[in-house]
């Protein structure tokens, strides 16, 4: 009975192997990533840990010129993060400090909450309404396929902060940019005015800022016990990584593609943005792997995308005056390709005709709209590089984006494959297009 499954089992395992699909090179890629080197917040020790990674791996896959360089950055941290409702009703709420937090003292203090349900209603209230209090800011962030929602709301965390801070508040909370109703907050980078004092600034969760809300509508004061002990470490190391598929004629121009490395410190950065890294990597593998292009393929992992863009400024600074043929990024997660726009010097240049028919099999469609590159590519966009947005569904990527649950599990192999076919097909084309791609004329004021 013994010796008879011997040879059962060694053909099964045969069979097995014969059928087994080629690697996903980009799940690898973010696999490893999050697994080998996890959350990786710009300028600390686990971000050099994530270039050296990232070297190792684009060297291992062939590309040529793998190399770094680095920048400095000031670095911010965590620290410790509770709030709790004194009165009129106590209980816990879960929060997370806002990169470039203010802090409070180790033990925290307990302050009056004053509630503003949008930006608009903070602005427009007198200093003395939130001079010495919590100011509390919420809003109806709603679900939208392009992310659109992200943007008009943004605002709430970017500048929210620094109007409570210039009209005296002692501290800020803010409903999470987020549409989950979990209770994780979502974190993200704020920015204070030139001479504005930081203050505390921190996200609730969706359901906790919801039960503040609800506090607040009995018409009883609420108070708080708010702890933020984040700091600023000074000024350290963090850096853009590169590498190339070399082209066959460096005049016809680069066509600059990556996503970033650095993720925030409370997930591993699965979907933002070791997705779009393993996206813009595996496609351009595949140009790797077959015929030369004409033009130079640029890969660059960027460097301290989340504290502010500054790996997006530092690569403008050091290639701003190369020729770049196109420049695109990918940082919005997983979800499918279903749309995208182009901005070229000759809007009737057959490229676009040609990008159209190429991503007309993978139900991917033009549309309107002005292309700003992203965070990363935006400056060379800025300096009138051609750019295109390939528009991901992004339905469910503010249900995570900037919590704790930006874990690999969110990552959905298919439709990371589907990305990378479509970035291969914009490579093909845009790589071996006679198009001389000159600079766009940018508007005034852009």
């Amino acid at each position: 009975m013994r010796t008879s499954l011997i040879p059962l089992a060694i053909l099964f395992a045969s069979s097995s192997a014969l059928a087994a699909p080629p690697q996903n090179v980009g799940y690898g890629i973010v696999e490893d990533l999050t697994t080998e080197v996890g959350q990786r917040l710009a300028g600390t020790e686990a971000d050099a840990r994530a270039r050296d990674w990232a070297v190792a791996r684009l060297k291992a896959l062939g590309f040529a010129n793998v190399h770094v360089e680095p920048f400095d950055m000031p670095v911010w941290v965590r620290g410790a993060e509770t709030a709790e409702v004194v009165g009129p009703y106590p209980q816990r709420l879960m929060l997370a400090a806002l990169g470039n937090s203010g802090a409070t003292s180790e033990g925290g203090f307990t302050g009056e909450i004053v509630g503003f349900p949008s930006l608009e209603a903070l602005k427009a209230a007198p200093a003395e309404q939130v001079r010495g209090k919590i100011v509390f800011v919420w809003h109806r962030m709603g679900v939208t396929q392009d992310g659109s929602s992200y943007g008009a709301y943004g605002p709430i965390r970017f500048s929210g902060p620094g109007v409570a801070a210039q009209k005296g508040a002692a501290a800020i909370l803010i409903r999470s940019l987020g549409t989950d109703h979990h209770r994780l907050p979502h974190t993200g980078v704020t920015n204070w005015p030139e001479g504005t004092r930081p203050i505390p600034a921190a996200a609730l969760s969706v359901p906790d800022a919801e039960q503040l809300e609800r506090l607040l509508a009995t018409g009883k004061p609420v108070s708080v016990h708010l702890t933020l002990t984040p700091r600023m470490t000074g000024v350290h190391q963090s850096g853009n990584v590169v590498a190339e598929v070399p082209g066959s004629d460096r005049a016809a121009g680069v066509v600059l593609i990556g996503g970033h490395l650095d993720s925030w410190d409370l997930g591993t950065g699965a979907i933002d943005d070791g997705a779009g890294v393993a996206i813009t990597t595996a496609a351009a593998k595949r140009i790797l792997d077959g015929p030369r292009p004409k033009r130079t393929i640029r890969l660059v992992w960027f460097g301290a995308e989340e504290p502010g863009g500054f790996g997006g400024e530092a690569y403008a600074k050091a290639h701003g005056a190369e020729q770049h043929a196109m420049a695109a990024e990918s940082d919005f997660g997983s979800g499918r390709v279903w749309q995208f726009r182009i901005s070229l010097a000759d809007p009737k240049s057959p490229l676009v005709a040609e990008i159209t028919r190429a991503f007309a099999p993978l139900g991917v469609a033009p549309a309107a709209g002005e292309v700003d590159g992203g965070t990363d590519v935006g400056p060379m966009v800025l300096l009138g590089v051609p750019a295109m947005d390939l528009v991901q569904d992004g339905t469910h990527y503010f249900d995570i984006h900037h919590t704790a649950d930006d874990t690999l599990d969110k990552i959905d192999p298919i439709q990371l494959e589907q990305n990378v076919d479509v970035w291969a097909a914009m490579l093909r084309v845009v790589a071996n297009s006679p198009d001389p791609l000159a600079r766009v004329p940018q508007k005034r004021g852009r």
